[in-house]
């Protein structure tokens, strides 16, 4: 693997391989001391263009975990700022000897652009562009869902397994996600079933061609198709444009959005007591999930956050790495 671009660039053989890998990076962090030599002297540039915390933060922690040097560039307060295009900036890591960089752009694509463009030699990893894709996010999803509803009591991890006879429901506002989009394509290699739920006006156009089923009623999907793990969206309002008070042309208001489509206490009670409450964050409190869904004990938010770091070590330990020792 020479760039993790999307989901798609991983088959089943290699996505199990990755979450294993991921396991036993998780396996190292719970040691007193959870740092590993296996990338010194490489540096890791983390190129954001779009604001971010929780993915930003996780790529820094996992390349300083394996003992890489990182570069944190931000788009804001830097040379783009005055106009410095994504090649002069490339060129610029280029010079400066980047092993790998991590990029999170607004447009669509950009990731692919700086993969291919032969501008840098560097491994790039696609850390969210645009509404396209977000590889890593649905490596981590697809790590937390194999521990909690594949995983056994001689193999808690799941090491080994893929996801196969799982049934995921994706809730919300699917047309601006490209965490949506990642994980239909990774569950569906996974063996899992997906069944995307939404509005109408919050459904990509071509939604049939993915590989993946798609419903206007959560309530039916709860209770009739007992989806093992439900992961509720963020509403992107600011990909929505409205009046800045909450209204959208996507939905009539945010009331009757949670109505229609938030996690709730009732709907918490509908589910199969085993199914999980997945979020890819930041979440809007209120508004596609309720805190007494966000807050119960079958919520996995917070783990999600850190099985990021696992996974994200497990994306430069392959990338950068090779069969060099990872577990000194």
């Amino acid at each position: 693997m020479r760039h993790l671009l999307s989901a798609a660039d991983l088959d089943r053989t290699g996505a199990i391989e990755l979450l294993d890998i991921a396991a036993r990076m998780a396996a190292t962090q719970e040691r007193e001391i959870k740092k590993l030599p296996t990338l010194r002297g490489r540096t890791v540039v983390n190129l954001f263009f779009e604001d971010s915390t929780r993915t930003r933060i996780s790529f820094e922690t996992a390349a300083k975990r394996l003992s890489a040097d990182v570069i944190n560039f931000s788009a804001k307060g830097s040379s783009v700022s005055k106009g410095e295009s994504l090649k002069d900036t490339a060129l610029t890591l280029q010079a400066m000897g980047a092993d790998a960089v991590v990029v999170r752009h607004q447009a669509s694509g950009a990731p692919h652009r700086l993969a291919h463009s032969g501008w840098l030699s560097s491994a790039i990893i696609n850390a969210g562009d645009g509404t396209h894709q977000h590889p890593t996010q649905a490596l981590l999803d697809a790590f937390t869902m194999r521990r909690h509803l594949a995983g056994s009591t001689d193999n808690p991890d799941g090491v080994g397994l893929d996801l196969a006879g799982l049934h995921v429901a994706i809730v919300g506002d699917v047309l601006h996600s490209r965490v949506a989009r990642s994980n239909v394509q990774l569950l569906h290699t996974l063996g899992a079933r997906v069944t995307l739920v939404a509005p109408p006006t919050l459904v990509p156009v071509g939604v049939e061609s993915w590989t993946c089923d798609t419903s206007y009623h959560l309530d039916d999907v709860i209770t009739g198709q007992q989806p093992d793990a439900i992961m509720m969206l963020r509403v992107q309002r600011e990909r929505m444009g409205g009046d800045g008070g909450g209204a959208t042309g996507f939905f009539p208001s945010p009331l009757e959005y949670t109505r229609e489509f938030g996690l709730d206490a009732r709907r918490l009670a509908m589910l199969p007591e085993h199914a999980i409450i997945m979020h890819p964050g930041p979440m809007n409190r209120g508004l596609e999930i309720s805190a007494d869904a966000a807050d119960s004990p079958r919520a996995v938010i917070v783990e999600q956050v850190a099985n990021g770091v696992a996974v994200r070590m497990a994306v430069l330990y392959l990338l950068l790495a090779g069969e060099r020792e990872a577990w000194a």
